[in-house]
């Protein structure tokens, strides 16, 4: 394995403010965000993947967006913590957990955003709220974590109901200073993303959106161990390098989802 040879040793990146705003619908009326939350520790895994194999996985509502013809598959590890709605205390028993995500980029003609095959989380209250009020794909998994230095080892497994074993065993540690993106740059397209849409009764898609400071990334390395996380897409991986980002933490708010054609 071959180490990075100038690694620091870097603090966090500043807090910066979360600017007072609000979503805004098409009739003009504005809502105030609902939630809040912190995301910690994220490595961004992305795999360059045929659109069509994407394609085929989403509702015909939305548009698969690719980046120089290519459409990308992200598995994003991470933790959550400080979850709570806005003007509340945090959430008892669910304010903080690791989470997992599966995802690719898509639009809906008017806006770009996420599209999730898959959440795994430790929290059956945040599993719960998930599929209930983001009617998202979370799943019950355990998911141990552990800080070694400026390592990061990060286990998840689940069993799905046909018994096969899904999972990611990955060690990831940031290298070098964090930066921003910037607009037209491939990890502004894989990472600057305000709102997720979903899938809910008779195909309608919902659309929920976020708000958060401008990334602070920072390029990562990663050792997988295992990653089975696209056997339930029945996508096999391309055997290359993913492309790498860390960021060490944001604070996010968070609006009630809306139905697109409302929204």
């Amino acid at each position: 394995m071959s180490i990075h040879p100038e690694i620091e040793t870097l603090s966090p990146p500043a807090e910066q403010p979360i600017e007072e705003v609000s979503s805004e619908s098409e009739a003009g009326r504005k809502r105030a965000p609902w939630m809040r939350m912190n995301w910690e520790d994220l490595l961004f895994m992305h795999w360059p993947v045929a659109p069509a194999l994407l394609r085929k996985l989403l509702p015909e509502k939305v548009e698969l967006e690719t980046f120089d013809g290519k459409a990308w598959l992200g598995i994003v590890p991470f933790r959550m913590s400080g979850v709570g709605f806005r003007g509340l205390p945090n959430l008892p028993f669910a304010s903080s957990f690791p989470e997992l995500n599966v995802r690719t980029y898509v639009n809906d003609g008017k806006r770009s955003g996420v599209w999730f095959f898959s959440l795994d989380a430790t929290s059956r209250l945040a599993v719960w709220g998930g599929r209930v009020l983001y009617r998202l794909p979370y799943k019950k998994a355990r998911i141990e974590t552990e800080l070694d230095g400026h390592w990061i080892r990060y286990q998840s497994r689940r069993e799905t109901l046909g018994g096969k074993k899904i999972g990611l065993k990955v060690e990831y540690r940031p290298l070098g200073r964090s930066y921003n993106t910037a607009p037209g740059t491939l990890e502004h397209f894989l990472t600057a993303r305000d709102c997720l849409f979903t899938q809910g009764a008779c195909g309608r898609i919902f659309r929920g959106d976020v708000r958060h400071p401008s990334w602070q990334l920072q390029t990562a390395q990663a050792i997988i161990h295992d990653n089975t996380m696209t056997v339930p897409l029945g996508i096999e991986l391309p055997s290359e390098c993913p492309v790498l980002h860390f960021s060490r933490r944001t604070r996010v708010v968070a609006w009630s989802l809306r139905e697109r054609s409302r929204a």
